[in-house]
């Protein structure tokens, strides 16, 4: 069951690649259509902004939430969020062992596979679950800050070529990927 559940993600983000590679103009993405094709497939979901999440991580009168990186382990070791927690898009929401009325921010590449993880959440009775608009790509390339099992990082796993190009160039790890 968990693996078909992550093959189907897989395939929702495939059919998120066909519409957007007619949005192709040398060497960038539109992030207007891939936001909003995920608006649309996701239109429960409630996002947050990285202004947003930015100032929330900043507030110590707020409770922090809990930061879900929904990516492969590989993209995770490269960086992530400070305190984030790696997760497997295809994990059952009870393994998280959280309680349903934490504050959730997933994030992922662009937020397609974190928007269905949080949809996944929102399904399992969590009711404070939002996705980060843009994820980890664009808060990258806002200059936010990175970390990975070393301290500070500056770079992001592209998660393939063509959607590596969503990366500022100097932000875009030199690691190979198989997509």
């Amino acid at each position: 069951m968990r693996r078909l559940l992550f093959v189907k993600m897989l395939a929702g983000a495939a059919a998120l690649l066909a519409p957007i590679s007619a949005s192709l103009a040398g060497d960038s993405l539109s992030w207007a259509v891939i936001k909003g094709r995920i608006r649309r497939e996701f239109p429960a979901v409630p996002e947050i902004t990285t202004s947003e999440l930015a100032e929330w991580l900043a507030d110590p009168k707020r409770p922090r939430p809990i930061l879900l990186d929904v990516r492969a382990k590989p993209e995770f070791d490269t960086s992530h969020l400070d305190l984030a927690r790696q997760v497997d898009p295809g994990s059952a929401p009870a393994a998280l062992a959280i309680a349903k009325d934490t504050p959730v921010v997933t994030y992922c590449s662009v937020g397609y596979r974190s928007a269905a993880f949080a949809e996944k959440l929102r399904a399992a009775g969590f009711r404070d679950v939002r996705n980060l608009e843009g994820s980890i790509f664009q808060w990258a390339n806002e200059g936010r800050p990175l970390v990975s099992a070393n301290g500070r990082a500056e770079k992001v796993h592209p998660f393939s070529s063509v959607w590596g190009m969503l990366l500022d160039k100097n932000r875009r790890s030199t690691i190979r990927t198989t997509r």
